[in-house]
């Protein structure tokens, strides 16, 4: 007899899923017993927050979805703040958990780990939440979560399992397959036909693309260089056009430069992007005013009708659309929109301030330390600076919490989660604030255990100072800001880290490059006080 539990973890494996998150427990054991053999490497988190952050940087490296097993009850509640993030960000996470048996099912007795109505509390924080109740449910609910992950919005999905029925027999549901899914939407010949139309009329065209259109990297730069199009992309969507690409704008759309840049326009063509206001700011009741025609495309239909509405929305992948619409677009090689970009660039860096500089100073460090270099970044000071005006060389080699949901303690789970689903010789960077770190600072003995090579680059400023500035702007007393901060260097041993302490731009270079010749994770440590780029004192070395 196969069971449910075998045959989920079976069918997972056939369609392609090679990594599961998650922390056992007792209601989860039939999962467990299912993964023994099954060529699926397990990962345990010493949070189930921790694997929701590590499932999400592996989907966005690796464009899989990350799966998660989550207990019932706490562990769901463990786990919801990094499917918030994911949510918030469209990032493909699967989280299937177990949930009391029928009659113990919300039913107010005080059953282990029981709730009122967990679906509905994961419901909030996915795309949907489902209840399997028989057997033959499992494989239509599974392909449906399939199917949007591969051709519609992507954004976390729950699915839970009355514990009893983990060990139903599943034979009848046949051998475990790969189950068939949708292809993508594909924009309509007379959208197209429009919206070449728009192009050839436009004298300054601007491409702005978004996380949605990370996979769309080719196809874009294609569309740029026939319109002579500079490429405003969004934190989620930097690395879509190389930093060092003349039409490129790495600027973060709220700012002022980047408010210059869509005024300027008169054709603005929105791709693989919400428009949301932590992106731009909140000013979209200004760019309400915006004169340019909006061309916009997204996957998902209602959220390309959400912010701004667009003149002409296109339901499509973003590749397709962009790739298409380029073949029917002739070349123009004017170099207008080259110098455009220009202007913008030597704008923003006048706009920067000495601190601003440093810190993109030190995420550009990380960039050039290495080809294919992945940096992954907490809501902290350096991060906040490179969402301004950082170029990644590539998609999905710099992203953040520190835009959308906005959370804390995201980057060394996720750093951990993209080094496992990147494998190889190029550097995992996670980039973290000594407050951040501690929301998550036990899953240092994670990446160890999990045989990953992450480097943390660890912004000392002794608490919460993104805040405490804030409040000092407003004219708040400080206050819950100035944490007590460990000895970062016994941590580090204990967790059988290495560590260095860098006091300035050569010195972390050092010590980046010896942390790279090491065999297991590292710390490098930076003062914010100290750190300055006209001292050079020599790298304290890694140990």
């Amino acid at each position: 007899m196969t069971n449910l539990a075998t045959w989920i973890v079976q069918t997972l494996a056939a369609n392609g899923v090679d990594t599961v998150f998650g922390i056992p427990g007792v209601h989860t054991i039939e999962l467990y017993r299912a993964l023994d053999g099954s060529g699926i490497t397990h990962i345990t988190p010493r949070h189930e927050q921790g694997a929701g952050f590590m499932a999400d940087g592996y989907a966005r490296v690796t464009g899989r979805p990350g799966v998660c097993f989550a207990i019932t009850g706490p562990g769901l509640t463990n786990i919801a703040t990094a499917m918030g993030q994911a949510y918030g960000d469209s990032i493909a996470m699967l989280v299937i958990s177990t949930v009391n048996s029928a009659g113990a099912m919300g039913s107010g007795a005080g059953h282990l780990h029981e709730l009122p109505d967990q679906q509905q509390l994961m419901s909030q924080v996915s795309a949907f939440s489902h209840t399997v109740l028989t057997v033959e449910e499992f494989p239509m609910v599974l392909s449906r979560a399939l199917a949007i992950f591969a051709s519609a919005r992507p954004r976390p999905i729950h699915i839970e399992i009355p514990v009893d029925l983990l060990t139903a027999d599943a034979t009848r549901l046949g051998p475990a397959r790969k189950l068939a899914v949708p292809s993508r939407p594909s924009a309509p010949e007379t959208v197209l036909s429009t919206a070449a139309g728009l192009c050839e009329r436009s004298a300054r065209p601007l491409i702005i693309a978004g996380g949605g259109a990370v996979r769309a990297a080719e196809a874009i730069r294609e569309l740029a260089e026939r319109l002579d199009a500079p490429v405003l992309m969004t934190v989620n969507g930097r690395g879509i056009l190389a930093g060092d690409h003349p039409l490129a704008l790495p600027v973060w759309p709220g700012g002022q430069v980047g408010g210059a840049a869509m005024q300027e326009a008169d054709l603005i063509l929105a791709i693989g992007t919400e428009l949301g206001p932590t992106d731009f700011e909140d000013r979209l009741v200004e760019h309400q005013s915006l004169s340019a025609p909006l061309i916009r495309c997204d996957v998902d239909a209602e959220q390309s009708v959400r912010g701004r509405l667009p003149d002409l929305p296109v339901v499509a992948d973003a590749s397709d659309f962009a790739g298409r619409l380029a073949a029917r677009l002739p070349i123009r090689g004017t170099g207008q929109g080259t110098c455009r970009a220009a202007r913008f660039r030597d704008a923003l860096n006048a706009d920067l301030t000495p601190r601003q500089r440093t810190s993109i100073r030190v995420i550009e460090y990380l960039r050039d330390s290495a080809s294919g270099a992945v940096i992954v970044g907490d809501s902290t000071q350096p991060i906040y600076a490179a969402c301004t005006a950082f170029a990644a060389s590539a998609p999905a080699q710099f992203f953040c919490s520190a835009t959308g949901y906005g959370t804390l303690g995201y980057a060394l789970p996720a750093a951990i989660g993209a080094a496992l689903g990147k494998p190889g010789s190029s550097p995992v960077f996670a980039v973290v604030g000594d407050g951040g770190l501690q929301f998550s600072l036990s899953e240092m003995g994670t990446a160890v255990e999990a045989g990953t090579n992450v480097i943390m680059i660890l912004w000392n400023n002794r608490g919460y100072g993104e805040i405490k500035a804030h409040m000092e702007r407003a004219s708040v007393t400080p206050i819950g800001v100035d944490i007590h901060t460990p000895d970062f260097r016994l941590l580090a041993n204990g967790y059988g880290w290495a560590y260095a302490k860098a006091d300035n731009l050569r010195s972390l270079g050092a010590a980046i490059s010896d942390a790279m010749a090491l065999n297991r994770p590292a710390v490098v440590e930076l003062d914010e006080t100290s750190l300055n780029e006209a001292e050079e004192a020599d790298s304290p070395g890694l140990g």
